[in-house]
């Protein structure tokens, strides 16, 4: 299922092949990997929003996605993985660790063994 999202969320990008051009993943063009605004070929906000959103169709969710859900996903995969807290803070960019403390709140596995009764 992952592999067939993934070439949904690429099916314009390959329209956009052009022959002799460098390729990145699935031989599709690099060009269409960038995402960065401002150079030649970016994905622009509004085109990675509804790429989410397809992606999300794709796989079967049955509720909206969007950017911000992968943002989050990530605040909460981090400290599930042992992640430091001001590390994520630093990463996700939050100014106040108390928005990166919430998602720590989420997975009390981490701190399993700090104490023993």
């Amino acid at each position: 299922m992952a592999d067939q999202a993934w070439r949904a969320l690429h099916a314009p990008a390959a329209r956009r092949r052009t022959p002799g051009a460098a390729t990145g993943p699935a031989g599709l063009p690099a060009v269409a990997l960038r995402v960065f605004l401002g150079t030649p070929g970016a994905i622009t906000p509004s085109a990675i929003r509804k790429l989410t959103a397809r992606a999300g169709r794709v796989a079967g969710l049955g509720f909206p996605v969007h950017p911000h859900m992968l943002r989050r996903a990530c605040g909460f995969k981090l400290p599930n993985d042992g992640q430091d807290t001001r590390a994520i803070q630093h990463y996700l960019g939050h100014q106040n660790i108390q928005h990166s403390v919430r998602y720590t709140e989420l997975s009390p596995d981490r701190f399993k063994g700090f104490s023993r009764d």
